[in-house]
């Protein structure tokens, strides 16, 4: 297509965070809009938030209200909204009550009294709220659907053919898309649903029509707050920044002997998943790696689900690590939600935005079994599809994500709830307890690393008051893997062509590295003859050397055990 036979649509900003990105760029100048919902879904909040935005001397706006109340009530709500501008209020927005007009059941006078008003005022917003109260008005009388079709087809002429940007707000259900002509001669419809699953109730927004435009497709969480509707687009828009290096460097967690199993430390913008039991110190992992970051001039970004924040801080500052410190510098964010009712995007969201705002390197996300149980129930199928975007958005640019998550199955089966998760990082750690000699020992072993060679071993830990120190390889047992392991048996050296009496006295022989045939003697309990034949057949077959120095015999080892 010839781009200079284009027309141009100028698009409003919506004024409601996130809204414009869900529309797919703003909301088309002159559209008709639709904005449907049940009862309480924030219909009129939203129409109101928009207007208060657009409105100015330039676009005045009208808003036809015919709820069968006064607009002093509704706006007695609605200016305790932060958007509510009451300098623009008999102004630049007009408020006018069509209430008389619909329980006279007259839908042309409605009409009429709608047609004068805009064409008297020029506005460039005009709202009809509630217009589902225009439709249940025709229901008594005999020729209601006919009287009902031509007032809905004229009024969208008008509304079509004015220069405003318009909306008719209404109580609707899904399955009157096919019937209701709104449906059809609106360009852009938004749909308001309340989602109840058994304690929990969430707001989301579905575009399903914008004419002109791609709008962003799916089911959108949204609150409402004090500041009227926050949308939570669930596409994640790509962070800020540079993209990452193929041959990224390496970054120390912080943890003693951990970076050295991790060939080096973990590849800067992967993400790792830290996976272990209850008490195993996970948190204190995430600790010493955000800390070990914020050291060499890495922000990072804590968010926590399972303690408040305070008890998070206190109990890393009895590890050695002042987070306090860090916040008050700038250099850390620590985010706390909690809510029982909270939504993936929204919380995906949050953290994105902390990341941008302070420049953040590393995350921490801990964790997300808690993360889980604080998700309302609506959400919580979609958490690993939603879980892949963030970390691909923040990694994408080099932020490296460290995730823990509590296990209580197998050694081998890195599960999370009923969703597997581990195939979503680059990194994965995972710790253990295990019984050795009676005592409860945690062990340590780096299960993965994308792109990277990494120790096999798996080593036992302690946490100590300076954190997680970890130690040398559990060698000397086997089957650690389930959870109670065998010590190996020591390999008995072999000395072929000996006996047993032999290999005893080459053993003390080897512990002493050179002694008189006495001192073996009482070493070995022989008798004196017993033992000269054995001596002397070790230095027959070149086990050991015989050696006279001034007039004093000492024998010497001289061989190895073939193992």
């Amino acid at each position: 297509m010839n781009e200079s036979w284009r027309v141009s649509i100028t698009k409003l900003a919506t004024g409601v965070p996130g809204l414009d990105a869900a529309l797919g760029g703003g909301l088309p100048e002159y559209s008709f809009n639709l904005i449907a919902g049940g009862p309480g879904a924030g219909k009129t909040t939203l129409a109101h938030q928009v207007m208060f935005a657009n409105a100015s001397e330039e676009r005045p706006a009208l808003y036809f209200t015919v709820l069968g109340e006064p607009p002093l009530k509704m706006l007695r709500y609605q200016q305790q909204m932060s958007f509510f501008d009451p300098r623009k209020v008999d102004g630049i927005i007009r408020f006018i009550n069509l209430s008389q007009e619909v329980l006279e059941r007259d839908l042309s006078k409605v009409l009429a009294n709608i047609v004068r008003e805009v064409e008297q005022s020029s506005p460039g917003i005009v709202v009809v709220d509630s217009f589902r109260t225009v439709v249940r008005a025709t229901t008594a009388i005999e020729t209601g659907e006919m009287e009902l079709q031509s007032f809905v087809q004229r009024l969208a002429l008008y509304l079509t053919s004015w220069q405003a940007t318009t909306f008719l707000v209404g109580e609707y259900v899904e399955s009157e898309m096919r019937d209701n002509p709104v449906f059809t001669v609106a360009d852009g419809i938004i749909w308001l649903h309340q989602s109840v699953e058994r304690n929990s109730v969430v707001r989301k927004l579905q575009v399903m029509k914008m004419r002109g435009q791609a709008p962003m497709p799916g089911l959108h969480t949204f609150r409402i707050t004090g500041d009227g509707l926050q949308v939570f687009p669930r596409v994640l828009k790509r962070s800020q920044g540079k993209e990452k290096s193929r041959h990224k460097q390496r970054i120390s967690v912080g943890v003693p002997g951990l970076d050295e199993m991790l060939g080096g430390g973990i590849q800067a913008g992967d993400s790792v998943l830290v996976a272990g039991p209850s008490g195993s110190g996970k948190t204190v992992f995430a600790t010493q790696f955000i800390a070990e970051g914020v050291k060499r001039g890495e922000a990072g970004v804590i968010a926590v689900f399972e303690e408040h924040p305070q008890d998070y801080l206190d109990r890393a500052k009895s590890l050695g690590f002042d987070l306090e410190e860090m916040i008050r510098q700038g250099k850390l964010k620590a985010i706390y939600l909690r809510p029982l009712d909270l939504s993936v995007d929204e919380t995906l969201q949050e953290i994105q935005e902390t990341v941008e705002r302070i420049g953040a390197k590393r995350v921490v996300i801990d964790s997300l079994s808690g993360f889980e149980l604080a998700l309302a129930s609506t959400f919580r199928e979609d958490f690993r599809e939603s879980l892949y975007r963030m970390v691909g958005a923040l990694t994408g640019v080099g932020v490296t994500v460290l995730m823990t998550v509590e296990i209580t199955e197998s050694y081998t089966s890195l599960t999370f709830s009923p969703h597997a998760i581990s195939f979503l990082t680059d990194d994965v750690v995972l710790q253990r307890y295990v019984e050795i000699q009676g005592q409860l020992r945690r062990t340590i072993t780096v299960v993965k690393m994308r792109g990277s060679d990494h120790s096999k071993d798996l080593r036992a830990y302690e946490i100590t008051s300076r954190g997680l120190v970890v130690g040398e390889a559990l060698k000397g047992y086997r089957g650690i893997i389930t959870g109670v392991p065998e010590e190996r048996e020591p390999k008995r050296p072999v000395y072929p062509g000996l006996t047993e009496q032999e290999i005893a006295v080459l053993q003390t022989l080897i512990d002493l590295q050179e002694t008189t045939a006495e001192t073996l003697a009482s070493r070995t309990d022989l008798q004196r003859a017993g033992l000269t034949r054995v001596l002397d057949r070790l230095v027959a077959l070149n086990y050991a050397i015989k050696v006279v120095e001034e007039g004093k015999t000492v024998y010497r080892p001289v061989a190895r055990p073939l193992r």
